[in-house]
């Protein structure tokens, strides 16, 4: 990776090659294109960052004057799939290899990195947020909170982002519980697991065609329950007739 920031999406693909977490090329014009329309002077939160991959996107498409904020306590929890407790020796080098990977795409002097969790950290952020991307603690109560706590500081017009969507049981279910029948986010769509909402107030009418669109989701979600079941099950080759093509998590 170059130590000069990037400034064209093929350009940021390349620098992140290397960088461990899990993002499609899909989900990555979906955060460049996000970082890169929010307002002069705004501000982006990013939950859960891990080693960089994600905010190395958001930090080299955002305009220059938008302030970038990215929330990791780094504490070997949460780490990924099947990674929930246990990994406290991995999160000294979590942060430095975020660090290092930050630094050498050029971005680490834009980047402000709260090593807390996100409930403690919601009190270091003043104000509004133009684009939060969510990507913590999938387990449904953290998720929950993180939607609802983090997500009342989007203002009309402002965009959330939430990974692992519709393949995460604990954040399909806050999904389901925050979004599906609510009157505050327009559902937009996804690229594969992460999914794109608008602060926006909704009619009655405009509210059940909004929880139908998410309802349609459903389906998709099962799918990639089945694909994680078989393989915990060490029977990831089956997954192929699910047109899964490799045996590894969904995302």
């Amino acid at each position: 990776m170059s130590s000069t920031p990037v400034t064209t999406f093929e350009g940021v693909l390349d620098a992140v090659a290397e960088v461990e977490g899990w993002m499609t090329e899909d989900q990555a014009r979906k955060l460049w294109n996000g970082a890169r329309a929010v307002r002069p002077g705004g501000r982006i939160v990013e939950i859960g960052s891990f080693r960089g991959r994600s905010m190395i996107v958001l930090a080299s498409a955002a305009p220059t004057d938008v302030e970038l904020i990215a929330i990791d306590p780094h504490a070997g929890n949460d780490r990924g799939p099947q990674e929930i407790e246990g990994f406290a020796e991995e999160a000294a080098e979590d942060n430095e290899v975020f660090n290092a990977n930050l630094a050498a795409a050029g971005v680490a002097d834009r980047v402000t990195h709260l090593r807390m969790f996100s409930d403690d950290a919601i009190g270091s952020v003043d104000g509004d947020i133009d684009l939060l991307y969510i990507d913590g603690a999938h387990r449904f109560g953290p998720a929950r909170d993180d939607i609802v706590r983090w997500g009342r500081k989007i203002p009309e017009g402002g965009d959330l982002l939430i990974h692992d969507s519709f393949s995460s049981v604990g954040v399909t279910l806050a999904l389901v519980v925050t979004m599906f029948f609510g009157s505050q986010f327009r559902y937009l769509g996804r690229a594969q697991s992460m999914t794109h909402y608008r602060r926006q107030r909704l009619t009655g009418r405009q509210r059940v065609g909004n929880a139908a669109r998410q309802l349609a989701e459903l389906p998709w979600f099962l799918r990639n329950v089945v694909i994680k079941v078989l393989i915990v099950a060490k029977l990831g080759r089956l997954t192929r007739y699910l047109g899964h093509r490799e045996p590894t998590w969904p995302y």
